[in-house]
């Protein structure tokens, strides 16, 4: 069976739902999700770049169908997995670290 894919909110590429980082809006601020939460939610690669293409075009209004600010706490985890990643792509089969293989 093929793993899950969703699309990057910032650069619109379809990835492994595993290599990207899960948002949810919680009280009008887009956080990290937690494992397990259900509800609407918003994809984004482990990459600044990503990150400020999605503020850039709105992508997380549009994605949580309303006014929303980005939390502190989204710029750090994309920042410490896209270092994670960048820094053990040699380390395992070449491909990418997951953002799962951060938190665990």
């Amino acid at each position: 069976m093929a793993a899950p894919e969703r699309t990057c909110v910032g650069c619109r590429r379809k990835r492994g739902q595993q290599e990207l980082v899960r948002l949810v809006a919680w009280r009008g601020r887009v956080v990290p999700a937690r494992p397990g939460v259900p509800g609407r939610s918003a994809y984004v690669c482990p990459e600044e770049t990503c990150l400020e293409a999605a503020e850039r075009k709105r992508a997380f209004a549009r994605a949580f169908r309303g006014p929303v600010t980005l939390d502190p706490e989204v710029r750090e985890v994309v920042s410490r997995l896209g270092n994670v990643r960048f820094s053990s792509a040699g380390s395992h089969d070449g491909g990418p670290a997951s953002a799962t293989d951060e938190r665990r």
